[in-house]
């Protein structure tokens, strides 16, 4: 029995020898080194950033030389007391609020019509609905900006051609009218992705489920109900927090198309991070109290996603 146990461990798999994994380690080291460079550009553009951040937060710093006025906790003192810091987390908020129940629904819906054999085409509605996503979010910012001026604008001048208003319509330029505008242009931009999203979630539903469906009589919604929705549930909340975290973090088209304004209509903490960081109207950007508000922000952020945890995992253990 003896030597049948020691033949069965010379005839183990290399992976169960502790002893040969240094061995290992040399055999696969270019595998290793071609993740250096990676390692390297994610430490010094996103981790190194972050950690700076935190230590800035506690000076008040112009970005020229090292920082040496120290201030400890007062930059974050002003930034919670800050109306605009609040006003720009609202707006922020919005935003991931319309993704949420504007877009998410809609795409899965849309989803579901382009997932069926039967359509036609429906490998050219994906693409046309996925360019916006690969266009610059500037340079369509730009676009919109054009298309909607109210002196000469197309979008104005069919609704006037039309009878539709009496007058140009300041989409852009009205308190009221800017940030729903703004809202709509992001749902649009950020539609085709979440649609491919759902289209990956819905590859995942087994065709043989669906079979027993139909052969039990379950028409299409029963079915949907039923088997597709619970199916793709638990791959639906990586969706959501997704979609929450991309549209919390709207900038780009913000900064092309209004620049936070009319009146800070349309701020979004990014901006408003942005406008003391780098606003060459200030006599001295505010390096460490836009570090601080970036702080909070991120902070605010992570709250948000952990008090969703709760009832995400309700959802899956349902």
């Amino acid at each position: 029995m003896t030597t049948t146990m020691e033949r069965a461990a010379d005839k183990a798999p290399a992976r169960e020898r502790p002893g040969r994994r240094p061995g290992r380690l040399r055999k696969h080291l270019w595998s290793y080194l071609f993740l250096v460079p990676l390692v390297l550009l994610f430490g010094g553009f996103t981790i190194w950033p972050m950690l700076a951040s935190w230590w800035y937060a506690f000076f008040d710093w112009d970005g020229v030389g090292s920082p040496t006025e120290w201030v400890g906790l007062a930059n974050f003192r002003e930034v919670l007391a800050s109306d605009a810091f609040w006003r720009a987390f609202w707006h922020s908020f919005v935003f991931s609020l319309a993704a949420i129940f504007i877009e998410l629904p809609l795409a899965l819906i849309l989803a579901i019509l382009l997932n069926n054999t039967w359509l036609r085409f429906r490998n050219l509605y994906r693409l046309v609905i996925f360019l916006p996503v690969v266009a610059t979010t500037a340079v369509i910012g730009i676009v919109i900006a054009i298309l909607l001026d109210p002196a000469g604008g197309l979008v104005n001048r069919i609704l006037l051609d039309t009878g539709l208003v009496n007058e140009p319509v300041n989409f852009l330029g009205s308190t009221s009218l800017a940030l729903p505008t703004l809202l709509s242009i992001d749902v649009w931009k950020g539609f085709g992705i979440t649609l491919i999203y759902w289209l990956a979630a819905l590859q995942t539903v087994p065709k043989d489920l669906q079979e027993a469906a139909a052969i039990d009589g379950a028409g299409f919604w029963r079915s949907l109900r039923f088997v597709t929705l619970p199916v793709v549930t638990p791959i639906a909340i990586v969706i959501l927090l997704l979609v929450f975290q991309r549209s919390l973090n709207t900038f780009d088209l913000v900064r092309a198309v209004t620049e936070g304004g009319p009146d800070y209509a349309t701020d979004v903490v990014p901006t408003y991070i942005y406008r003391y960081a780098f606003d060459p109207s200030l006599q001295a950007p505010r390096y460490g109290f836009a570090s601080a508000a970036g702080v909070v922000f991120g902070l605010l952020t992570l709250v948000v996603t952990l008090l969703q945890a709760p009832f995400l995992r309700r959802r899956v253990n349902a």
